[in-house]
């Protein structure tokens, strides 16, 4: 399978049958660095990290797989480029285009990262934007694969705010990947009509679902994996807290909650997880609301359900396949 060029925008330009190449490369360089074997194959190459929201996950995959691959990498932080500010997303990304052989986008609307890949001529990775987060999910199905041995029919109940890119990016995975999404939200949390109805043809074609519920018992019902998120994304007001909180306490994943899916069934989470007092964030909402945890409890979190660590590992190497693919390595 040839990838080379193209860039990974969202999981939605991508079939199954290429999707399940990248696991299946992941899979392979995940083998290597275990028996460390080099795959220093694109010495001479060089990328830029574009990071408009900071990271610990994504900056660290992208710059050790990077490393491992022989790339150089330039590091803008939200301080360190003018994109959009004093020269448009176009004009950077031709500036960027001629310099390096590929851009990693890490940021805000979508729009960004697609302009990136429209005017730059090279392969443009979305390390996350408000829609769309496809780098964790090649770890999150490369990670589900490793426990279960495969992914069709498979069962994911995501649980909290479906509406950005966690919810969406999952749906999507999982209807391409013919497993069964749910979410367990307020219905104003659901995602997009637009987007629901696409991921319902993709169901269609591989066999997977989709549902979407008020009742988190019905949600996590027969569940194999279980996921959740921060109820706040980086970027929106404190003034959000409140409601979410309000709102979204009734879809914490608890050890009862756990206890109505299989008894196999895993907890995953993208990361950082409130799941204790042991952050700023977390204190200064014990401090106002009394809360010890918010979309998962500490008793999950660190129970042998949870896989939330090895997912976050395997970034790295799901990245790595990325890059490896798209730039010919």
């Amino acid at each position: 399978m040839n990838l080379k060029g193209r860039s990974f925008l969202t999981l939605r330009d991508f079939t199954p049958e290429e999707i399940t190449y990248l696991i299946d490369l992941a899979a392979e360089y995940k083998q290597k660095k275990k028996d460390g074997i080099m795959t220093d194959t694109l010495k001479g190459k060089n990328v830029a990290l574009i990071f408009e929201k900071t990271s610990t996950r994504t900056r660290c995959s992208f710059e050790v797989a990077a490393h491992d691959l022989g790339l150089g990498t330039t590091y803008l932080d939200p301080t360190g480029s003018q994109i959009g500010k004093k020269e448009s997303i176009a004009d950077t990304a031709r500036v960027l285009g001629s310099m390096y052989e590929g851009i990693e986008y890490r940021g805000y609307g979508q729009e960004i990262v697609n302009d990136l890949a429209k005017y730059s001529g090279v392969p443009v990775w979305n390390g996350l934007t408000n829609e769309y987060h496809p780098t964790q999910m090649l770890a999150d199905l490369l990670t589900i694969r490793e426990i279960f041995g495969d992914l069709k029919g498979r069962k994911l109940a995501y649980m909290g705010d479906a509406r950005y890119n966690m919810g969406n990016s999952l749906m999507i995975a999982c209807t391409k990947m013919g497993m069964h999404f749910a979410a367990g939200a307020p219905k104003k949390y659901f995602p997009q009509k637009e987007l629901v109805d696409a991921c319902e043809e993709y169901a269609k074609a591989s066999g997977g679902s989709i549902l979407l519920t008020e009742d988190p018992m019905e949600a996590v019902k027969d569940a194999d994996i279980i996921y959740t998120d921060v109820w706040v994304s980086m970027g929106e007001p404190d003034s959000v807290w409140e409601e979410r909180i309000h709102e979204l306490t009734p879809y914490r994943v608890t050890k009862a909650l756990m206890a109505n899916a299989k008894d196999t069934a895993v907890f995953l989470h993208c990361l950082p997880a409130f799941h204790d007092l042991k952050t700023k964030i977390g204190k200064e909402m014990g401090e106002r609301f009394g809360i010890t945890e918010m979309e998962v409890t500490d008793e999950v979190f660190e129970s042998a359900q949870s896989k939330v660590f090895q997912e976050a590992e395997n970034r790295m190497h799901t990245i790595k396949a990325v890059m490896a693919a798209t730039l010919g390595a």
